[in-house]
């Protein structure tokens, strides 16, 4: 095999420095990743990678769509929230489900209210 043929198996290896699985709990494709607010007074020493996840996650984003601004699977991107969670530099949290979303006449009293200063 020569070098070219190698490149895409080599760069998620070397990404990841050989591991093939996150430390602590998984994360889902749909867990929502915000940098924490602390994590740009502690950047000294990450890679590309981990920099560029910071900035996607300024505004909160999903683990599949960190994936694919990045162009890189979810297993190694998943590998390198982990990196960053364990240096506390992300919060991560499950997207919103209906259950958590208030309810409708709750939101139209919401509304009613604004309307009426």
């Amino acid at each position: 095999m020569t070098e070219q043929e190698f490149g895409p198996l080599l760069r998620p290896y070397t990404l990841t420095r050989g591991r093939t699985r996150p430390t602590g709990p998984e994360f889902d494709m749909m867990m929502i990743i915000r940098a924490a607010s602390s994590a740009y007074d502690r950047t000294a020493g990450l890679a590309p990678e981990h920099l560029r996840i910071l900035n996607l996650c300024q505004s909160p984003a999903s683990v599949a769509d960190i994936a694919g601004e990045l162009n890189l699977s979810l297993n190694v991107v998943r590998i390198l929230l982990s990196d960053l969670r364990d240096q506390s530099l992300i919060t991560a949290r499950p997207p919103a489900t209906v259950a958590q979303l208030p309810q409708e006449h709750i939101l139209r009293e919401v509304i009613q209210g604004l309307q009426a200063l």
